[in-house]
């Protein structure tokens, strides 16, 4: 599994909150759901709103998200870059590879 993770696209380091947002945005994805920054600042479990702001910026110059426009353009949704989902695909084979060798 190591072996495997070392060869994983390499996107900058997330701090422990945007390792939980991220989990966030990546679920809302998965489910087809829209997640908004306004959503996402009204979770009271990641802090303050201006943590979750200045969290969203850092994980957007980071890579891992973009804010795309809605039909009200005031409203950003945050989605995973395309780097980040190349990310998870390949984790996910990771995982699988280290799992099947395993038995």
């Amino acid at each position: 599994l190591a072996e495997a993770l070392r060869g994983l696209p390499a996107l900058p380091a997330l701090d422990p909150l945007e390792e939980r947002i991220l989990a966030l945005v990546a679920r809302a994805g998965q489910e087809q759901a829209r997640l908004s920054v306004r959503d996402l600042m009204a979770k009271e479990e990641f802090g303050a709103p201006a943590t979750v702001h200045n969290r969203l910026k850092s994980m957007r110059t980071k890579g891992w998200i973009i804010l795309a426009d809605t039909e009200d353009s005031r409203r950003k949704q945050v989605e995973l870059t395309q780097a980040a989902l190349s990310y998870f695909d390949q984790l996910s084979g990771a995982m699988l590879t280290a799992t099947r060798g395993a038995h």
